[in-house]
């Protein structure tokens, strides 16, 4: 059955094309080695990390994610972010994984956020590890695709915001290190914001773990 599939809908690697997996052993090592510390233009005032450059294999998936609704990459995305935090986790507290938002408009074209998904897998990968969807944007942000850091910082400027009618705090155990997750950190503008948003809600973020650094 599954070369008959093969045949109908040819599956391609979404890191480099190659004919007959979705993800080659080639691309997965892309994304195995220890992350990479990172010190973005707009400082979140925590410690930022990615698991490799915006370059090759990484970036591609990323984009294909994104762009051509891959939604099987999700799994070997969040399987590297997966292994990520193991390096970065203090294994003896809970860990609490908090996307990064998206545009609204953005996440119904893509059939959902592709950070949520890969989030998702690696929270599910890691014990005593949750997902908690705690941020969304304003309307109103625009796209930041071709926009400079000063632009990106007035687009984004306030509006992150904690979206919940419980208290924040509640949705997170005792003691456990928060991360916010985010596919692509370019000036650091998105998860500056997403700490402030968290921070104002008195909860403390711990790090920063992207896909790739741009």
């Amino acid at each position: 059955m599954g070369e008959l599939l093969d045949l109908i809908l040819p599956r391609a690697c979404g890191g480099c094309g190659r004919a007959g997996t979705g993800w080659c052993a080639d691309c997965a090592a892309a994304l195995s080695g220890p992350p990479i510390r990172i010190r973005p233009r707009a400082d979140p005032g925590v410690p930022c990390w990615a698991l490799a450059g915006y370059a090759g294999a990484p970036r591609r998936a990323v984009l294909a994610i994104k762009e051509q609704c891959r939604r099987d990459l999700a799994r070997p995305l969040g399987a590297g972010l997966a292994r990520g935090l193991d390096h970065l986790r203090d294994t003896a507290r809970p860990l609490v994984l908090v996307p990064a938002p998206s545009r609204g408009s953005a996440a119904r074209r893509r059939g959902g956020d592709p950070v949520v998904r890969a989030a998702n897998v690696a929270a599910s990968s890691l014990p005593g590890c949750r997902l908690v969807r705690l941020l969304r944007m304003r309307p109103g942000v625009r796209d930041s695709v071709g926009l400079g850091h000063r632009d990106r910082q007035h687009n984004l400027h306030g509006r992150i915001i904690v979206a919940t009618t419980r208290p924040p705090s509640s949705l997170f155990p005792a003691n456990a290190e928060v991360v916010v997750i985010d596919d692509v950190l370019t000036t650091g503008v998105t998860v500056r914001e997403s700490v402030r948003a968290l921070a104002a809600a008195r909860v403390g973020v711990r790090a920063v773990l992207v896909t790739c650094a741009a």
